[in-house]
């Protein structure tokens, strides 16, 4: 027993140095990705492991680790198959029930260490680490798409995913934008230019350019994904409060194996015709129980803008709660 926890002490046989690295990854990587999802510290010297933590977790650790050990005797393992190996051993319901104590999540980027500011951001990070498909809804300002574009860009650098596509619905804020000039790609940037900047931000001008080119980097509107599976990718969904009910389900179907979603938006800012539902009002409603998906909610506590932000937020919430219990 280690500071309340529990420790298991394993040795994966027969011993192969080869296996092993295999098993492990460039610097540890695959171990990592097991420690992040699981919610425990794994230690090794060649072949002898120590897994540290909460009794199920850890157990769970060991079995999944022993169970990769055997693949690599005729197997190259990568980030994507450890992830498909995860998302295939049931582990789902073990992280559900064992995130408190979790270690805290630093993803790395060219602009340095980025750590969730307040436990409910770093919650938000640990549920992208731990899980497939993740909703972080919240007013404007809290981190939402920032943090989840810095997590697709340390999985994608680390080649746990094999491309990154950031997608929003194209809908008008309430203006009406009228004609644009240009193609097609040039007539939807406008909505997608905040995923542009916090991708400038993270990877510099030049290699966003360069992996757009290449088409490692896939900026779309929500109508591009009709007829897609995106298999080791990973996708974010901005704005989804202006997704329709059905586009919302299109896009949930369109995850294939050792993709990793995130699915952002706020709730008040809907921007659809009236009398529309809103696709990511209607999935909190249906998909909040279901094993395997992630919800973080973000409040005006949660806001990290100018000061201001929080208040002007906080503000609104109170007019509009003071107009639906008026009579």
């Amino acid at each position: 027993m280690t500071n309340g926890l529990n420790q298991c002490d394993f040795t994966l046989d027969p011993e192969d140095n080869a296996r092993l690295a295999n098993l492990c990854g460039p610097f540890d990587e695959h171990l990592r990705q097991i420690e992040l999802r699981l919610g425990v510290e794994i230690n090794h010297r060649g072949s002898i492991f120590q897994v540290i933590g909460d009794d199920a977790p850890a157990r769970a650790a060991e079995k999944v680790l022993r169970s990769l050990y055997a693949t690599t005797e005729d197997e190259s393992l990568t980030g994507a198959r450890i992830n498909l190996h995860l998302a295939e051993s049931g582990i789902d319901a073990i992280t559900a029930a064992s995130t408190e104590g979790t270690q805290e999540v630093a993803i790395r980027v060219k602009r340095g260490v980025i750590k969730g500011r307040g436990p409910n951001q770093a919650r938000y990070l640990h549920a992208i680490a731990s899980h497939d498909i993740n909703f972080g809804v919240g007013p404007a300002g809290t981190g939402k798409t920032y943090l989840a574009v810095a997590s697709a860009v340390e999985a994608l650098e680390a080649n746990r995913v094999q491309r990154l596509l950031l997608v929003r619905p194209a809908v008008e804020a309430g203006e009406k934008l009228g004609f644009l000039p240009g193609d097609l790609s040039q007539k939807v940037d406008p909505y997608l230019r905040p995923l542009y900047d916090a991708l400038y931000e993270m990877l510099g001008f030049e290699k966003v350019a360069k992996l757009i080119e290449r088409n490692v980097i896939e900026i779309a509107p929500l109508a591009y994904m009709r007829g897609r599976t995106l298999n080791d990718s990973y996708v974010i969904l901005d704005e989804a409060q202006n997704t329709t009910v059905e586009q919302m389900k299109m896009f949930l179907t369109r995850i294939g194996f050792g993709t990793v979603a995130v699915i952002t938006g706020d709730v008040t800012q809907v921007d659809l015709p009236r009398n529309t539902r809103s696709g990511l009002r209607q999935a909190v409603e249906v998909l909040r129980d279901v094993s395997g998906i992630s919800f973080t909610f973000f409040t005006s506590r949660d806001v990290v803008r100018h000061p201001l932000v929080a208040k002007i937020v906080r503000a609104y919430e109170a007019f509009e709660q003071k107009e639906e219990d008026a009579p």
